[in-house]
């Protein structure tokens, strides 16, 4: 079973986070900013990912050392879960529309971290969370997790709709690349190792 745990504590944060990559997308998530947990519990559903998050932060100061941290334990957890990365795809890609807007997200598993984020938002906040955060998220995801990844905004009028079609086709990129293909050997690379 592709499962891993981490936990984080600093003077800011306390996260634990687990992840089951072969799940049923189910999603534990608590994270106090009930905007994030929106979004995580659909990380899980659409990527058919279990995943459970317990966070603590100091969120009276603001929410972008608690949204951060999340995304350092959740990518640090995804890369540990995948191990030594023998049999999966690789890439993955998806485009989901949600309402007026729409979101296409490319991805590559490789060990050489990048986001390139081109998602315009239209509001500054969605309730009491700063739009700038979803980019903080996926920038620290994709550090820890080691991958390239592209996320596109073609256009959208509402922020909510925006940020949940990012998350969306972020999940099911990730499930895509995370697949274990049994006609592959050792891994998706002509240089033997990512």
């Amino acid at each position: 079973m592709r499962k891993a745990k981490v936990e984080r504590k600093t003077k800011e944060t306390e996260i634990a986070v687990e992840i089951n990559i072969d799940g049923s997308g189910q999603g534990n998530i608590k994270t106090s900013i009930p905007f994030l947990d929106h979004m995580l519990e659909l990380l899980a559903q659409h990527g058919l990912f279990d995943i459970t998050i317990k966070a603590k932060g100091d969120i009276e100061v603001d929410y972008h050392h608690t949204v951060e941290d999340i995304g350092i334990c959740l990518g640090e957890c995804f890369k540990k879960a995948l191990g030594d990365f023998k049999g999966i795809k690789r890439y993955g890609e998806s485009t989901v529309p949600m309402d007026e807007s729409v979101s296409s997200v490319v991805l590559d598993i490789c060990n050489r971290p990048n986001l390139v984020f081109d998602a315009p938002l239209v509001k500054e906040k969605v309730g009491t969370f700063d739009s700038e955060l979803v980019k903080e998220f996926f920038n620290a995801f994709a550090q820890k997790s080691g991958m390239s990844l592209h996320i596109k905004v073609p256009y959208g009028d509402n922020t909510h709709h925006i940020i949940e079609a990012v998350f969306k086709s972020f999940a099911r990129a990730l499930d895509m690349a995370s697949t274990v293909d049994k006609r592959i050997t050792g891994v998706m690379s002509t240089k033997g190792e990512l």
